[in-house]
């Protein structure tokens, strides 16, 4: 064999005891590590706080696997609803097949809850995010590599990827378009990064100039697959799809840039006051329960009370005449002292 090739591994899962450690399953993990990490980077340096794309995050990846699950169960039913196949394999998600187009959809369907929660517009926080999705994305497709799927046309190129024989797969050398893709994302990453800077984005067109790069680079990939998919005149389904959204993110990026310049400022709503410990423990405190160890209550009243109140003003009353009249003498005050015998 060749040692130029790039050869697969022999098996996708490491058994820690009954445990299964999936290659899958750890690619996807490193790209959400890394979305958030770089987001978190980029959402601070507009103005957000620490934290708040983890907060969303939590609302958006659920929701991003459910929608990219969907999306691949939907376009290749005939993989799980066929004849002779079993329908339980649709929920085997750990075997591979996740659309990246479904995952989009409904991921923003979550982030829109979390950023409602949180008070901020949902296209500040995707701008923040676009880059790093991109570099999770490039993270996910190695786990393609692990499960030895997804790959092109044979080829006898020196980075041609060897397959071996298994299930729907015949041994052989053929294009590795997981690696493509990969690195297509991680250019697609720096392009946004580098934009971003340059034109100042705002308004979710850092996520639209994200999601028309990867669909570019997505029809050429998706052209050289091998696998087996539904074709709509004569294309892939998802070079049509991959199609049709460039276009929108296109003509998006145009009118938003016309409709809104500039870049939105980021400015997050404190917390609700009310919703504080402090607040909660002044409440109970106004409801009578009186802490141990406080103090008795001033009876003098307090100096800013005193100084706003109105000071009264004397009242003149004009004194009353005095009595001039004499007073009555007692009887006999008069009267000469009788002369001593």
């Amino acid at each position: 064999m060749d040692l130029a090739y790039i050869p697969s591994p022999s098996t996708g899962v490491i058994h820690l005891g009954p445990i299964p450690l999936r290659g899958y399953a750890f690619c996807i993990i490193i790209g959400v590590f890394v979305a958030v990490w770089l987001g978190n980077k980029r959402w601070i340096a507009r103005g957000g706080k620490p934290g708040t794309v983890a907060d969303i995050a939590v609302w958006a990846v659920p929701f991003g696997l459910v929608g990219g699950r969907l999306y691949h169960v939907i376009t290749d039913y005939q993989l799980y609803f066929g004849e002779g196949r079993n329908w339980v394999d649709a929920f085997k998600i750990w075997e591979g097949g996740l659309g990246i187009w479904g995952a989009i959809a409904l991921g923003a369907v979550g982030a829109w809850i979390g950023c409602r929660l949180r008070g901020i517009p949902l296209p500040a926080w995707a701008d923040a995010l676009a880059p790093g999705i991109a570099l999770a994305q490039a993270c996910g497709r190695w786990g393609n590599w692990f499960n030895q799927e997804l790959y092109g046309r044979p080829t006898e190129l020196p980075w041609a990827l060897e397959i071996s024989e298994g299930p729907n797969r015949v041994a052989g050398t053929y294009h590795p378009t997981f690696l493509y893709e990969s690195l297509w994302c991680i250019g697609v990453a720096v392009l946004v990064i580098w934009a971003d800077r340059r034109f100042k984005l705002g308004h979710g067109r850092a996520f639209a100039l994200y999601v028309a790069a990867y669909c570019a680079g997505r029809v050429w990939t998706e052209y050289l697959r091998v696998d087996e998919a539904h074709h709509v005149l004569g294309l892939r389904l998802n070079v049509w799809t991959a199609i049709v959204v460039f276009v929108l993110a296109v003509v998006y990026l145009v009118l938003s840039a016309k409709l809104r310049p500039g870049r939105e400022e980021v400015v997050e709503p404190d917390p609700d006051p009310a919703d504080s410990p402090e607040a909660d423990a002044e409440a109970k405190s106004s409801d009578g329960a009186d802490p141990a160890g406080a103090e008795a209550e001033d009876p003098k009243p307090d100096a800013a009370e005193t100084a706003q109140a109105p000071e009264k003003t004397p009242v003149l009353t004009k004194p009353e005449p005095a009595d001039t009249t004499p007073s009555p003498k007692p009887e006999g005050a008069d009267a000469p002292e009788a002369k001593k015998l």
